[in-house]
């Protein structure tokens, strides 16, 4: 069964693509089938699996707005062996039009209607801000996966996302909730870290997942060469993470080895 999971957080620079991109990377390297989507006009996603978001003919707006069906706009990863809907600057005039549809909100669920049975997980790489597309992303997803640093404005900045999960979740789509949280960018010397750590852990339990990200400099090299760190540099400490963090995502939602 399709795993479909909205990466967000409406607050910047908190490991969102980061995340998105490796651990797709990483479940397609345990052999399941995997989409990773862009909703993000910046198109850093896009950028980071190694594709220029300025030659895409076809993105992930003309999908939005009906523009061609999903399956032509899918990129083939042949390296990573995965899938990609890319993005770039275009999806703005998708954000845009999308609000003036009554049913704006629920072009990313129609367009993914026809994708699923060919995945075992979807990644939306969601905006960051609580935007017409996050709202998309929302409404098409199983489960939201927040990657957040362990700082005091990060707790804030998961209150306004959780209200509005909530609120989806009792008007669209009743079966939304929290994945998990993940802890990135963290530095185990630092008091208030390991303080809002261990805040999350007592609030949501086994919602917060146990790996946790480091800060690593390979992690953050690694968008710059178009590739995810566990092909940059597979025994950096971040690569090691986000394949533990796979691992704990097939554990959780029984997701056994797809057929060859």
């Amino acid at each position: 069964m399709t795993r479909i999971l909205a990466v967000a957080n409406q607050k910047g620079g908190v490991g969102k693509t980061t995340t998105a991109v490796n651990v797709a990377a990483s479940l397609a390297s345990a052999s399941r089938r995997v989409l990773l989507v862009d909703l993000d006009a910046q198109g850093n996603a896009t950028m980071g699996v190694g594709v220029d978001k300025d030659d895409c003919a076809v993105t992930v707006r003309d999908v939005l707005l009906e523009a061609c069906p999903p399956k032509r706009a899918i990129v083939h990863l042949d390296r990573l062996n995965m899938d990609l809907l890319p993005a770039n600057g275009d999806l703005t005039e998708a954000e845009v039009r999308l609000r003036e549809q009554a049913v704006g909100d629920f072009a990313l669920k129609s367009a993914l209607s026809e994708l699923q049975d060919d995945y075992d997980y979807i990644f939306l790489d969601c905006p960051p801000a609580l935007s017409k597309l996050t709202v998309n992303a929302l409404v098409a997803a199983d489960g939201v996966l927040v990657p957040m640093q362990c700082e005091y404005y990060a707790l804030e900045g998961l209150t306004a996302l959780l209200d509005t999960i909530e609120r989806i979740r009792k008007v669209i789509n009743p079966s939304l909730g929290i994945d998990g949280l993940l802890r990135t960018m963290f530095d185990p010397r630092n008091n208030l870290a390991n303080d809002v750590s261990a805040q999350l852990t007592q609030h949501f339990g086994d919602r917060v997942y146990r790996t946790i990200v480091p800060r690593n400099v390979r992690l953050a090299e690694a968008p710059s060469h178009g590739l995810p760190a566990m092909v940059y540099d597979a025994q950096s400490a971040g690569a090691r993470a986000y394949l533990a963090l796979a691992g704990e995502l097939v554990r959780r939602h029984g997701q056994g080895r797809s057929a060859a």
